[in-house]
C-alpha cells in the first residue's frame, strides 16, 4: 500500500508540474458547417486549467509524503 501511494503521488504531482509550466492540452475539434456528406471543421488546442495542476501538485505531494511516512 506504501507503495502504491508513492507512485501515485508521484505520477500526480508529476503531471501538475507538467500543466502548471504550460505544456498540458488537448485538442478540440467543432463542426462548423455541414453539407450532406461534406465538413467543414475546425481544430482548437486546448490547455489544461491552472488550478487543475496545481491541485494535483498539492494531492500528489500529499500522498507521496504520507506513503513515504506511513507506518506499518
Amino acid at each position: 500500500m506504501r507503495f502504491a501511494l508513492i507512485v501515485i503521488g508521484l505520477v500526480l504531482l508529476v503531471g501538475g508540474l507538467w500543466v502548471v509550466f504550460g505544456h498540458g492540452g488537448y485538442q478540440q475539434t467543432d463542426t462548423l458547417v455541414q453539407l450532406g456528406s461534406a465538413k467543414l471543421t475546425a481544430t482548437h488546442e486546448k490547455a489544461f486549467p491552472q488550478w487543475a495542476g496545481i491541485a494535483g501538485i498539492v494531492v500528489g505531494a500529499v500522498l507521496a509524503l504520507g506513503g513515504i511516512f506511513k507506518k506499518s
